[in-house]
């Protein structure tokens, strides 16, 4: 049965790069310990630099939240929801090594006709891409708010499959 689906993108090795995997392998530690209530079934994938890897993954969800690093011109830190088909405008202005399979992956999974309906990419503007394991100040303090909003989408999600029925 199709299930939420959570993905992180972002090359950990990069500083602010990784922050989408950071926010999701939190996300996970927080469910597993009881802190976090996701809707039955939510899966929360490091997704890495995999890109179309991550296609088949995506036929298999009834929603989709991305999160990652996105370059929109921001301040560092500031948190962006973008949702259904707004995703892949924005994904065309990217900056880093990664988003061109992410935004390959998106125009994929529309082609083959598997985009989840209910889709989400909860983007943080990244400070710095560079050598390094640490975030940024900025994007370390903005990983809260990400969290917040990937439940806010979860949320949201549950609710329009609610009023479906």
């Amino acid at each position: 049965m199709a299930a939420p689906l959570v993905i992180g993108i972002g090359n950990i090795l990069l500083r602010d790069e990784g922050v989408g995997v950071r926010v999701v392998v939190e996300l996970e530690r927080r469910r597993a310990d009881g802190r976090l209530m996701a809707p039955p079934g939510t899966r929360f994938v490091d997704g890495g630099t995999l890109g179309l890897e991550l296609l088949p993954m995506l036929a298999d969800a009834s929603s989709l939240v991305l999160v990652d690093a996105v370059n929109l011109g921001h301040p560092p830190g500031t948190v962006v929801v973008i949702r259904g088909e707004e995703i892949e405008g924005t994904l065309t202005g990217h900056v880093s090594p990664h988003q061109v399979g992410v935004a390959d992956l998106v125009a994929a999974a529309r082609l083959m006709g598997v985009m989840p309906r209910d889709s989400s990419l909860v983007g943080i503007q990244p400070a710095e891409i560079d050598i390094g394991l640490d975030l940024t100040p900025r994007v370390e303090a903005a990983v809260m708010c990400a969290m917040s909003q990937v439940s806010a989408e979860l949320e949201r999600f549950a609710l329009a499959s609610r009023a479906a029925v």
